[in-house]
């Protein structure tokens, strides 16, 4: 069973982003294993609450994502 599991700031995307990736992602579980993989094709869309992750030692915020993609 292809498996994806996506983990995204809580608050960031909608419903309709949220289906995006869903689709996105099994379609290309299909490109690469035929349409057999359609019906067992898991994706996971995980929202993180704010400060519940990090990168390099450092805790992450959406503020502080927000920052840095400002700069």
């Amino acid at each position: 069973m292809p498996y994806a599991n996506f983990k995204v700031p809580a608050g960031t995307l909608d419903t309709a982003q949220k289906e995006r990736i869903v689709t996105a992602a099994t379609e290309l579980y299909v490109s690469l294993y035929g349409e057999r993989a359609r019906a067992t094709t898991l994706v996971l869309v995980e929202e993180v609450p704010d400060g519940g992750w990090g990168i390099g030692g450092h805790v992450l915020t959406l503020a502080g994502l927000r920052q840095s993609t400002a700069s």
